[in-house]
Protein backbone atom coordinates (compact mmCIF):
# COMPACT_ATOMS: atom_id res chain seq x y z
CA UNK A 1 0.00 0.00 0.00
CA UNK A 2 0.79 3.30 0.36
CA UNK A 3 1.10 6.79 2.32
CA UNK A 4 -0.11 9.63 0.11
CA UNK A 5 -1.27 13.00 1.16
CA UNK A 6 -2.72 16.58 -0.50
CA UNK A 7 -3.08 19.57 1.29
CA UNK A 8 -4.39 23.18 0.25
CA UNK A 9 -3.10 26.06 2.42
CA UNK A 10 -2.79 29.69 1.52
CA UNK A 11 -2.05 29.96 -2.32
CA UNK A 12 -0.80 26.49 -2.54
CA UNK A 13 -1.83 22.85 -2.90
CA UNK A 14 0.90 20.22 -2.52
CA UNK A 15 1.02 16.27 -3.01
CA UNK A 16 3.21 14.21 -1.54
CA UNK A 17 3.10 9.61 -1.66
CA UNK A 18 6.09 7.61 -0.11
CA UNK A 19 8.17 5.48 -2.57
CA UNK A 20 7.64 2.13 -1.28
CA UNK A 21 6.54 -0.77 -3.25
CA UNK A 22 5.43 -3.98 -1.72
CA UNK A 23 4.76 -7.63 -2.87
CA UNK A 24 3.21 -9.44 -0.05
CA UNK A 25 6.31 -9.92 2.64
CA UNK A 26 8.75 -8.79 -0.17
CA UNK A 27 10.04 -4.55 -0.29
CA UNK A 28 11.37 -2.57 -2.76
CA UNK A 29 12.98 0.69 -1.60
CA UNK A 30 13.26 3.51 -3.65
CA UNK A 31 16.85 2.33 -3.52
CA UNK A 32 16.04 -0.89 -5.73
CA UNK A 33 13.23 0.30 -8.22
CA UNK A 34 12.24 4.17 -9.12
CA UNK A 35 8.96 4.24 -7.22
CA UNK A 36 7.20 7.40 -8.20
CA UNK A 37 3.83 7.30 -7.17
CA UNK A 38 2.98 10.70 -8.49
CA UNK A 39 2.42 11.64 -12.06
CA UNK A 40 1.78 14.97 -13.78
CA UNK A 41 -1.14 14.90 -16.52
CA UNK A 42 -1.75 18.00 -18.67
CA UNK A 43 -5.44 18.78 -18.86
CA UNK A 44 -7.51 21.00 -20.70
CA UNK A 45 -7.61 23.31 -17.96
CA UNK A 46 -3.62 23.05 -16.85
CA UNK A 47 -1.49 20.73 -14.94
CA UNK A 48 -2.68 17.83 -12.48
CA UNK A 49 -1.11 15.97 -10.38
CA UNK A 50 -2.62 12.21 -9.66
CA UNK A 51 -1.46 9.76 -6.67
CA UNK A 52 -3.21 6.19 -6.63
CA UNK A 53 -3.34 3.94 -3.92
CA UNK A 54 -3.92 0.11 -4.21
CA UNK A 55 -2.21 -2.39 -6.81
CA UNK A 56 0.80 -1.21 -8.28
CA UNK A 57 -0.60 -2.08 -11.63
CA UNK A 58 -3.16 1.16 -11.43
CA UNK A 59 0.02 3.60 -12.05
CA UNK A 60 0.97 2.20 -16.02
CA UNK A 61 -2.81 1.63 -16.42
CA UNK A 62 -3.73 4.99 -15.34
CA UNK A 63 -1.35 7.33 -17.54
CA UNK A 64 -1.56 5.43 -20.25
CA UNK A 65 -5.83 5.15 -19.94
CA UNK A 66 -5.76 8.89 -19.38
CA UNK A 67 -3.23 9.55 -22.33
CA UNK A 68 -5.13 7.73 -24.52
CA UNK A 69 -8.24 10.30 -23.80
CA UNK A 70 -6.25 13.67 -24.32
CA UNK A 71 -5.33 16.79 -22.86
CA UNK A 72 -8.61 18.28 -24.98
CA UNK A 73 -11.01 15.30 -23.49
CA UNK A 74 -9.53 15.26 -19.87
CA UNK A 75 -11.39 17.82 -17.35
CA UNK A 76 -10.56 18.29 -14.21
CA UNK A 77 -11.46 21.64 -12.80
CA UNK A 78 -14.30 20.45 -10.84
CA UNK A 79 -15.99 17.67 -8.68
CA UNK A 80 -18.48 17.48 -12.09
CA UNK A 81 -15.76 17.64 -14.50
CA UNK A 82 -13.80 14.55 -12.78
CA UNK A 83 -16.89 12.47 -12.24
CA UNK A 84 -17.25 12.83 -16.29
CA UNK A 85 -13.98 12.62 -16.94
CA UNK A 86 -13.78 9.29 -14.98
CA UNK A 87 -17.06 8.10 -16.45
CA UNK A 88 -15.61 8.03 -19.63
CA UNK A 89 -12.16 6.43 -18.48
CA UNK A 90 -13.91 3.45 -16.82
CA UNK A 91 -14.87 1.57 -19.79
CA UNK A 92 -11.69 2.44 -21.22
CA UNK A 93 -9.73 0.23 -18.14
CA UNK A 94 -11.70 -2.34 -18.80
CA UNK A 95 -11.65 -2.55 -22.33
CA UNK A 96 -8.05 -1.52 -23.13
CA UNK A 97 -6.12 -2.31 -20.15
CA UNK A 98 -8.46 -5.06 -18.22
CA UNK A 99 -9.73 -3.78 -15.56
CA UNK A 100 -11.41 -6.71 -13.45
CA UNK A 101 -14.21 -4.66 -11.74
CA UNK A 102 -15.90 -6.77 -9.91
CA UNK A 103 -15.41 -6.58 -5.88
CA UNK A 104 -18.65 -7.78 -3.92
CA UNK A 105 -21.97 -9.26 -6.26
CA UNK A 106 -24.04 -6.49 -4.25
CA UNK A 107 -21.83 -3.92 -5.33
CA UNK A 108 -24.13 -0.98 -6.46
CA UNK A 109 -21.65 -0.22 -9.47
CA UNK A 110 -19.21 -1.52 -11.22
CA UNK A 111 -15.79 -1.08 -9.44
CA UNK A 112 -12.22 0.70 -10.79
CA UNK A 113 -11.00 -0.28 -7.78
CA UNK A 114 -9.11 1.99 -7.08
CA UNK A 115 -8.33 5.36 -4.73
CA UNK A 116 -7.05 7.87 -5.70
CA UNK A 117 -5.82 11.82 -4.74
CA UNK A 118 -5.76 14.72 -7.66
CA UNK A 119 -4.54 18.41 -6.98
CA UNK A 120 -4.73 21.22 -9.38
CA UNK A 121 -4.91 24.96 -9.43
CA UNK A 122 -8.61 24.58 -8.47
CA UNK A 123 -7.79 22.49 -5.28
CA UNK A 124 -7.53 19.12 -4.66
CA UNK A 125 -10.25 15.95 -4.72
CA UNK A 126 -10.60 12.32 -3.90
CA UNK A 127 -11.88 9.91 -6.58
CA UNK A 128 -12.68 6.61 -5.26
CA UNK A 129 -13.64 3.26 -6.63
CA UNK A 130 -17.24 3.49 -7.64
CA UNK A 131 -16.11 6.96 -9.02
CA UNK A 132 -17.12 9.14 -6.06
CA UNK A 133 -15.65 12.33 -6.22
CA UNK A 134 -15.03 14.65 -3.01
CA UNK A 135 -13.01 17.86 -2.58
CA UNK A 136 -11.03 18.52 0.73
CA UNK A 137 -10.79 22.30 1.56
CA UNK A 138 -7.45 22.01 3.91
CA UNK A 139 -6.52 18.54 3.09
CA UNK A 140 -6.74 14.58 2.83
CA UNK A 141 -4.68 11.09 2.43
CA UNK A 142 -5.19 7.93 0.94
CA UNK A 143 -3.50 4.10 1.47
CA UNK A 144 -2.47 2.36 4.63
CA UNK A 145 -0.58 5.30 6.07
CA UNK A 146 -3.81 7.84 5.96
CA UNK A 147 -5.24 7.50 9.49
CA UNK A 148 -1.21 8.58 10.50
CA UNK A 149 -1.21 10.97 8.20
CA UNK A 150 -4.60 12.44 8.68
CA UNK A 151 -3.64 12.84 12.61
CA UNK A 152 -0.16 14.20 11.82
CA UNK A 153 -2.14 16.95 9.29
CA UNK A 154 -4.61 17.73 11.44
CA UNK A 155 -2.45 18.51 14.54
CA UNK A 156 -0.44 21.07 12.67
CA UNK A 157 -2.72 22.51 9.98
CA UNK A 158 -3.66 25.83 12.34
CA UNK A 159 -0.35 26.22 12.90
CA UNK A 160 1.45 25.77 10.08
CA UNK A 161 2.95 28.01 7.53
CA UNK A 162 2.66 26.43 4.47
CA UNK A 163 1.38 23.74 2.75
CA UNK A 164 4.25 21.99 2.38
CA UNK A 165 4.70 21.35 5.85
CA UNK A 166 1.74 19.90 6.45
CA UNK A 167 2.36 17.57 3.63
CA UNK A 168 5.24 16.87 5.13
CA UNK A 169 4.16 16.33 8.45
CA UNK A 170 1.41 13.88 7.03
CA UNK A 171 4.11 12.05 5.07
CA UNK A 172 7.09 11.52 7.96
CA UNK A 173 3.61 10.02 10.08
CA UNK A 174 3.30 7.43 7.20
CA UNK A 175 6.61 6.53 6.81
CA UNK A 176 7.48 6.18 10.72
CA UNK A 177 4.14 4.22 11.41
CA UNK A 178 2.71 2.46 8.49
CA UNK A 179 4.94 -0.68 7.64
CA UNK A 180 4.04 -0.58 4.39
CA UNK A 181 5.17 3.04 3.19
CA UNK A 182 8.94 4.47 3.55
CA UNK A 183 11.15 7.49 2.03
CA UNK A 184 11.87 9.25 0.53
CA UNK A 185 8.85 11.17 -0.21
CA UNK A 186 8.02 12.73 -3.41
CA UNK A 187 6.78 16.17 -2.86
CA UNK A 188 4.72 18.29 -5.67
CA UNK A 189 3.64 21.99 -5.60
CA UNK A 190 1.17 23.84 -7.24
CA UNK A 191 -0.01 27.23 -7.44
CA UNK A 192 -3.68 27.70 -6.79
CA UNK A 193 -5.95 29.93 -8.79
CA UNK A 194 -7.29 31.56 -5.79
CA UNK A 195 -6.25 31.63 -1.99
CA UNK A 196 -9.29 29.81 0.12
Amino acid sequence: MTTVVAVRKGSQVVIAADTLVTFGDTRLSHAQEDNRKVFEVDDAGGRSLFAASGSVAHFPALRHALAAIGKDGLKLRSRDEIYRTFTKLHPLLKESFFLQTKEDEHDPYESSQFSLVLANATGIYGVYSYREVFEFKQFWSIGSGRSFALGAMHAVYAKARSAREVADAGIAAGCEFDRNSAGPADVLTLKLKVSP
